[in-house]
């Protein structure tokens, strides 16, 4: 192991304290993360190069100026900024110190703070990331908030739609039967409907918002806003099915669900859920211009008879059973990638992009 940066090394920490959130690789290289203390008191944005050199983009400075303590990894939308949320500060002091943000910046560190939160449309995202759905939007969740008066009067939490732009809708607000307490980040799945869990809430939850042994769910919500709860945990006895979902579920290429739960026998379990999506293709990269090098990550890909990139054939290689390599082919465009196998044709999960 490398430490190639030791925060506070700056006089009053105003280089950040306390990253909390993951880091993300830019296209540029570099990779770039929040502290959720330290700048000029209420956390940071950075870059840092994979060499160990820092920059500080933005230091916040909460309410009522702008957001306060960002816990989340940021997200590098298709128009080249990065979007992220803030668990405090904003415009609004109904939380003290506020009710918690939605930002954007840009690379060279201009911020603006696209939504406040205010209790009714939510309340404080803290550990989940924002998604960019395929009509170009980003969708999240706040833990707290929203419509309901279960959950001590703050609300179950919320599942929210934001434009770039800045204009928020409250998708749908948990009211502790349908769930309560989302914190993990959301993932749009190959049917177009975003998946999630809820740390608390469901069939099997206690009265007024507590969060007993068995519970929490997995939801489905569609982009607009239509929600049905697609499992209950501690269904089976003695919660061998787990309990308490904290983070968020990846689709894998079989098409089912996976995830964990921290509680539940054992101390927590590792689960698969499928609910009959089909089978797919994800591509490493996502993008490429043409002689660029491809992963094509599947199953069953033994016996692939050909490759297309939006219909141009690819020379390719099958590795394994789960991992053929190829180059992106002359006269490529952006689109589908497909993969003739013996048990049927498997498409990719995006359209990959040729520049």
């Amino acid at each position: 192991m490398t430490t190639i940066y030791s925060f506070c090394a700056q006089p009053n920490c105003s280089d950040g304290a306390n990253p909390y959130g993951p880091l993300i690789q830019a296209t540029d290289g570099s990779f770039y993360g929040t502290t959720t203390l330290g700048g000029i008191g209420a956390g940071t944005i950075f870059r840092i190069t994979p060499e160990g050199t820092l920059t500080t983009l933005h230091s916040f400075v909460g309410y009522p100026t702008d957001g306060a303590n960002p816990s989340g990894p940021l997200i590098q939308a298709r128009d080249g900024n990065f979007y992220g949320t803030t668990a405090e500060g904003g415009a609004f002091g109904y939380c003290n110190s506020g009710c918690g943000t939605v930002f954007k910046i840009t690379t060279r560190g201009i911020l603006t703070t696209l939504h406040s939160f205010a209790i009714a449309d939510g309340y404080s995202p803290t550990s989940s990331a924002l998604v960019q759905g395929a009509d170009g939007s980003l969708y999240g969740t706040t833990p707290g908030g929203g419509a309901s008066s279960n959950c001590g009067g703050l609300g179950c939490g919320t599942v929210f739609k934001i434009t770039t732009r800045g204009t928020l809708t409250t998708l749908h607000s948990f009211a502790i039967a349908d769930g309560n307490y989302p914190d993990g980040t959301l993932i749009q799945a190959t049917d177009g409907n975003f998946y999630g869990t809820t740390s608390c809430g469901g069939a099997y939850a206690g009265a007024r918002g507590s969060c007993p042994i068995g519970s929490g769910t997995v939801f489905k919500i569609t982009p607009g806003g239509a929600l049905t709860t697609v499992y209950s945990f501690c269904a089976q006895p003695t919660c061998s099915d787990g309990a308490n979902p904290i983070a968020g579920l990846v689709q894998a290429t079989d098409g089912d669900f996976y995830g964990t739960t921290e509680g539940g026998t054992n101390n927590g379990t590792v689960f698969s859920l499928s609910v009959g999506l089909s089978a797919f293709v994800r591509t490493l990269p996502t993008s490429g211009k043409v002689g660029t090098a491809v992963k094509i990550l599947g199953t069953k890909l033994t016996g692939a008879s050909s490759v297309s990139f939006n219909g141009t054939a690819a020379v390719f290689k099958v590795l394994s059973s789960s991992e053929i390599t190829t180059t992106v082919p002359a006269g490529a465009t952006t689109g589908t990638v497909q993969v003739v196998r013996p048990g049927g044709t498997l498409s990719s999960n995006v359209n990959f992009r040729v520049p």
